[in-house]
């Protein structure tokens, strides 16, 4: 199977497309990579968290290792040491309401709550000191299921693309004592938000440039290759010996070949044109010998012809100018037949088309010939096979000149009769045919005389061209020219014996 290579502009326009498919590609990859790496950038935050909570409530336990009221500088200072390492985390300590069934043992542990709060790496200017309002309630989430239990907990929510991770745990040997972390896990696209939208506006900003550019260029290349064809296919361009250059590196070099190309072909058709003036002049000059010579021939034998009689008339009796006077006579009217049919191949055959019957035509145009075939003991046969239809109807009738065709078949029936030997036979037969333009009427007329000599088959149609002895060679020539002019063509078979055809179209429109 044969592929098909689509057009330029169409890969181009593939191209276009596969660049914004790559684009959208881009972006989907990065949004992809950036949902991937959130899980554990959440995870990485809340164990950093845990870890800060723990050593914290580590610090403390050591720093204060029995159950003692809380001292709140100590609690800020184990905040402030622990917290400074831990970047991004703040935190702080929490206790606990006393409950009803115990009683408590200072004012504080029966009130509970927020002791103290750190955030040594605050980003901001100054001291932070104030627990964020916003993070409370996750805040005292954590803290409400580490105190129903002896691990820490931890509570996640996500706001604004970024992770709050909060985690509580208890402080060992301190009752009611617990220490609480608060961390932030921001997505890559907040975190590096700006280094992103920079880059992709750039690689963005390239694509579409490129694709802008191809279809700026893609429409000019077309413009020109617009021209270039409309140039091709002007004659008047053409005929001047060059098209225009468009303008394209690429299509001038097209230009340029195309412009060498015409040039050759102008030179070539300049040698041709003078090769068949030449040729032509050749043509007319050897026809123009051959004309003269046979005009010589067929003139000068019967001139010597009468030269003699007369002059043997002029030394005889009466009785012998007489005889002189009737050879003369023939002499006279030979060279009177041989200009005739010069001057009738010279004229042009204007056929006058009608409808013809066959069966009636036929046998009239032979029945002419009847007295000289029977002087020389040669029989006529006349056939007419039109196929068992009807040629009844006008409509139904090949349409040709009835007084050419029989001028052209006389000719014909002369030359068998010229050619065939006494006891021989001549056959004439009138056939319709069907070819691939339609249908076709033929005449033929074959002979059992000795037939063309294979030498001679080429140019048996060719004027001053005979086999007979005396023959003008001009009969043939009329017989084609004939048949010529109704649209057909006359021809030898290449039989032993004579054959030759006519074909003509049924009708003039085939």
């Amino acid at each position: 199977m044969t592929l098909v290579r689509p057009k330029f502009s169409t890969q181009l326009s593939l191209l276009r497309a596969l660049a914004a498919a790559l684009c959208a590609s881009l972006v989907a990859i990065v949004w992809l990579m950036a949902s991937c790496t959130e899980g554990h950038r959440i995870a990485s935050a809340k164990q950093r968290a845990s870890d800060a909570c723990e050593a914290i409530a580590s610090d403390y336990t050591l720093s204060l290792p029995h159950s003692m009221e809380p001292n709140a500088q100590l609690l800020h200072d184990v905040l402030n040491a622990t917290l400074v390492a831990s970047a991004g985390i703040e935190g702080g300590f929490w206790r606990a309401a006393a409950s009803r069934s115990a009683p408590p043992a200072s004012a504080s542990e029966k009130a509970g709550g927020f002791l103290a709060y750190a955030f040594p790496s605050y980003p901001g200017s100054g001291i932070k000191r104030d627990i964020p309002e916003a993070e409370t309630p996750l805040i005292l989430s954590a803290l409400s299921a580490a105190s129903t239990g002896t691990r820490p907990a931890a509570e996640i929510v996500g706001r604004n693309r970024e992770a709050v991770i909060a985690t509580a745990c208890p402080v060992n040997g301190h009752t009611g004592l617990y220490a609480w972390t608060l961390a932030r896990a921001q997505s890559m696209l907040v975190r590096d938000g700006d280094a992103i939208v920079s880059t992709f506006a750039v690689v963005l900003a390239a694509l579409f440039a490129v694709s802008l550019y191809l279809a700026f260029a893609l429409a000019a290349w077309s413009e020109k290759l617009v021209r270039l064809d409309t140039a091709l296919s002007n004659d008047a361009e053409e005929s001047a010996g060059s098209i225009r250059c468009p303008g394209d590196p690429e299509l001038d070099r097209i230009a340029h070949a195309i412009n060498r190309w015409i040039a050759r072909e102008r030179d070539s058709r300049e040698q041709a044109s003078e090769l068949e003036t030449r040729l032509a002049q050749a043509h007319r000059v050897a026809l123009l010998g051959t004309l003269a010579a046979a005009v010589a021939h067929e003139i000068r034998n019967p001139a010597g012809a009468i030269r003699l009689k007369a002059e043997n008339a002029l030394a005889g009796d009466a009785t012998r100018q007489q005889s002189a006077l009737r050879s003369i006579l023939g002499q006279i009217e030979r060279i009177e037949i041989q200009v005739s049919r010069l001057l009738a191949l010279t004229q042009p055959v204007t056929p006058r088309m009608e409808p013809v019957d066959p069966a009636t035509w036929l046998p009239e145009s032979v029945q002419t010939h009847d007295e000289l075939a029977r002087s020389q003991d040669v029989a006529l046969t006349v056939a007419c096979n039109m196929r068992a239809e009807s040629t009844s109807e006008t409509t139904d009738r090949p349409v040709f000149d009835p007084a050419q065709m029989r001028r052209a078949l006389d000719n014909l029936i002369v030359n068998s009769l010229a050619h065939v030997r006494p006891g021989g036979k001549v056959h004439i037969e009138a056939s319709r045919r069907a070819s691939p333009c339609g249908m076709r009427f033929v005449l033929e007329v074959a002979d059992d005389g000795p037939g063309v000599a294979e030498t001679q088959r080429a140019r048996i149609f060719e004027p001053f061209v005979s086999a007979r002895p005396g023959g003008c060679g001009l009969g043939l020539t009329l017989v084609r020219e004939i048949a010529s002019s109704h649209g057909g063509n006359a021809y030898h078979t290449a039989t032993p014996t004579a054959c030759f055809v006519i074909d003509i179209p049924w009708r003039p429109s085939c």
